[in-house]
């Protein structure tokens, strides 16, 4: 393999930003020359196509307001217990 060949697991990484046209044009000359050589790769792609398609058009699902209310006050105090923004990592 030269060093310039993507691989089936690097595809997988950055599939998203693929299709959200957020990468650099070398790695999107990388990604169509590693597809148009692995169908595996090609059906991975028109399956995150579909699926992306399919979820966007389903309705949001409604949240109470209590949920939401405690979903709120668990970031704040989650957020509050970080100093300055740490995010434990």
């Amino acid at each position: 393999m030269a060093d310039d060949d993507l691989r089936c697991a690097e595809f997988v990484e950055t599939v998203t930003a693929y299709m959200d046209g957020a990468l650099p044009a070398e790695v999107v000359r990388r990604i169509d020359e590693h597809l148009a050589i692995c169908p595996p790769c090609r059906d991975y792609l028109e399956q995150m196509r579909l699926t992306v398609s399919r979820l966007g058009t389903l309705p949001p699902d409604p949240v109470s307001a209590s949920v939401r209310r405690s979903l709120l006050a668990a970031f704040r105090s989650w957020k509050a217990e970080r100093p300055n923004g740490a995010d434990g990592s």
